[in-house]
């Protein structure tokens, strides 16, 4: 035990004060007539007996009673352990959120960062529970609370440490605001039951303006979570970058053979004059670069022509820039894709009143894409190649039971046919391609007109109408249909009904390849479909649904995911890193030009208030400086004694001695006055 006032024990010597006056014996008061005593001889005194210490209880609790007080008054305490060591903070709930993008690739950014780190678990104390996350476009748990917890107090710094040195900087774009919000959820998970302490998250980031912060504008900052911010510099304060930029749907990048290409400048930028050009794998601009002169804080679009002469251009470069992680852009160079549709009846090609002849219009060649319609006879030797390159298959006519049976094969291996029977007598065509037997269609003529009345908008096929504002068929009159029961149909899935609630259009799965059934024809004779509005874009539909049209964007960023077509062995593709991705899907090979997030070259420090302004409470990592030496010590015993407060404790000790002290006395004092009246009585 330790003592804050130790000169008040001095006090504690008081207690002679009781024993004196215990050994002090009392003259009595009597006194006795005697006679003269001058024929006495005078005789010195004789101790017959010692004096000794009457009422000993009394006296022990009277000394009690001085020595609690004493020790009361010289606030005593007990010396704290480290880890009650009470000027440290008390215990805290920590989130390190280390920025892992793009922009963190600059020069000087991520040493700087891996220091910030060091420092704050170097910071840690033992009672300190600690979870280090990273984050680009999305945030990754890089060490949880629960490991931390599981690794021993000696261990856990030196077990961060090593787990952030097996990361370093992506290619991903800086969505901040949902990596604070996964941090945040992270320490509101068990609240309180823990760590009783504050609840910090530390922002390691060079906190670049292109970071995306809209996901904070709908979410509230829990109570009690403090953001501390610890921003890290490159050694190059410019930066200039390159993006691709977008064409829009209806642009024809084949026709004008050009790229156009953005050059920003940040705006504390030293240089404005730059280079680009195209370029190969090694980086090094091929031809004359084109010269771009682009002021601090703007941006200048540029367009780059193609070279169709010189393969392996794969990318455009800018050159004159100190930082280059974001001065390439890749490009997939524009070019017509070719497709092929084989058309199965026995039309004429320019008979207006045909299908064959509103087919061919509807699908004439545009500078993004040419088609070509290879038309068969129905009863015609059917050519592996024909149906081999072809992307859709449409039939019409009654077919031989061979050609049937070889067009079944092929829907099972993976290809998308459509019929669209002209009469009722194609039924057994119908049946061959579905493999089954007795499947009948019957003509139907309404009295006026039939409309579609229930068409399913989540479909593929319909899915381009979907909007409110082009989802309206029914100007569509339906002359004529076939009927079909769609329970005929292994696994028919109804498309389409018309408003007598008969099926329009039918989708059946065969093998890797489907049927599509349309119960009417877009010839005038059956129906006005092929003069509407609608009849172009549900055919465009059908060849993507067959996968000949790739509804791809232009181009893909770092992070996103290219769903691939029906008939790959895998769903989807994922993008790393900038370049050129290549995929085989059977015979065919999908190339994806990807690149950096534009927002990544938007180096420039976001401003101070911004995320303030959102709600996110910022602490300033100002730390008292802590004592040392004396000082310290003496701090620490005054902080444990306000804590302790243990003279409390001894005050009360020492009235309930009193009390017993005063009880006892006056007992005392009754029990001698009856003995003394009882004897002279």
């Amino acid at each position: 035990m330790n003592f804050l006032t130790p000169l008040f024990l001095l006090g504690g010597l008081a207690v002679a004060g009781p024993i004196i006056f215990h050994l002090i014996r009392r003259t009595t008061r009597e006194r006795t007539v005697f006679s003269s005593l001058m024929f006495l001889l005078p005789t010195p005194p004789r101790l017959s007996k010692r004096s000794r210490l009457e009422h000993w209880l009394l006296l022990l609790l009277r000394c009690l009673a001085l020595g609690l007080l004493a020790l009361g008054f010289s606030r005593p305490f007990f010396k704290q352990t480290p880890l009650d060591d009470p000027t440290a903070a008390p215990p805290k709930r920590i989130v390190v959120l280390v920025d892992v993008s793009a922009s963190m690739r600059r020069t000087g950014v991520w040493a700087a960062a891996r220091e910030r780190v060091d420092a704050t678990l170097a910071k840690v104390g033992p009672a300190d529970q600690v979870a280090l996350y990273t984050f680009d476009r999305t945030a990754t748990p890089l060490l949880p609370f629960e490991e931390w917890n599981r690794a021993a107090p000696t261990d856990r710094v030196a077990l961060a440490t090593t787990r952030l040195a097996t990361v370093s900087p992506g290619w991903g774009g800086t969505q901040l605001g949902a990596a604070l919000i996964s941090a945040a959820e992270a320490l509101a998970e068990n609240d309180g039951k823990q760590t009783p302490g504050p609840r910090q998250i530390v922002l390691v980031s060079d906190l670049q303006a292109g970071s995306r912060l809209d996901s904070l504008q709908a979410y509230e900052w829990p109570k009690g979570v403090s953001l501390v911010v610890e921003a890290v510099k490159a050694r190059n304060p410019t930066n200039a970058g390159l993006q691709l930029v977008a064409d829009s749907a209806d642009t024809s990048r084949a026709a004008e053979s050009v790229v156009r290409v953005r050059v920003s400048n940040s705006t504390d930028a030293v240089r404005e004059q730059f280079k680009l050009g195209w370029a190969r794998a090694t980086g090094e601009i091929v031809g004359a670069p084109i010269t771009a002169y682009v002021p601090p804080g703007q941006n200048r679009v540029i367009a780059v022509p193609v070279q169709k002469d010189t393969p392996g251009l794969d990318r455009i470069v800018l050159t004159g820039d100190d930082e280059d992680f974001d001065n390439s852009v890749f490009v997939i160079p524009p070019a017509q894709q070719r497709l092929s549709v084989l058309w199965l009846g026995n039309d004429a090609p320019e008979d207006t009143r045909q299908p064959l002849f509103f087919l061919r219009r509807a699908l004439s060649d545009t500078p993004k894409l040419a088609v070509s319609v290879v038309a068969r006879k129905a009863d015609a030797q059917l050519l592996p190649d024909d149906v081999a390159n072809a992307s859709v298959v449409f039939v019409t006519d009654v077919l031989p039971a061979a050609q049937a049976a070889a067009l079944r094969e092929q829907a099972l291996a993976g290809k998308t046919l459509v019929f669209a029977p002209k009469n009722a007598a194609a039924a057994p065509t119908l049946a061959a391609l579905l493999g089954r037997e007795g499947l009948a269609l019957t003509e139907a003529t309404p009295t006026n007109y039939a409309m579609f009345g229930e068409i399913d908008f989540q479909h593929p096929l319909f899915a381009p109408f979907g909007d409110p504002r082009f989802s309206d068929f029914t100007k569509i009159h339906i002359w004529k249909y076939r009927k079909l029961d769609p329970a005929a149909v292994p696994n028919a899935r109804v498309v389409a009904r018309f408003d007598s609630g008969d099926p329009a259009v039918i989708e059946a799965p065969l093998g890797k390849g489907r049927l599509i059934v349309l119960t009417t024809g877009w010839q005038p004779e059956d129906s006005q479909l092929s003069v509407s509005s609608k009849f172009v874009p549900l055919l465009w539909s059908l060849l993507e649904l067959g996968g000949g049209v790739s509804a791809a964007p232009s181009q893909w960023y770092v992070g996103d995911t290219a769903p691939l077509p029906a008939d790959a062995t895998e769903k989807a593709v994922p993008f790393t890193q900038p370049g050129i991705v290549e995929t085989k899907v059977g015979t065919r090979t999908l190339r994806f030009a990807v690149n950096l997030d534009a927002n990544e070259s938007r180096t420039v420090p976001l401003a101070p208030d911004e995320l303030e302004r959102l709600g996110v409470p910022l602490t300033q990592a100002a730390p008292k400086p802590a004592p040392a030496g004396e000082n310290k010590i003496v701090l620490q015993g005054i902080e444990a004694e306000s804590r302790q407060k243990l003279w409390r404790w001894f005050i009360a000790a020492t009235l309930a001695v009193l009390l017993a002290e005063s009880a006892l006395a006056g007992w005392t004092a009754r029990k001698e006055t009856s003995k003394t009246v009882e004897a002279v009585s």
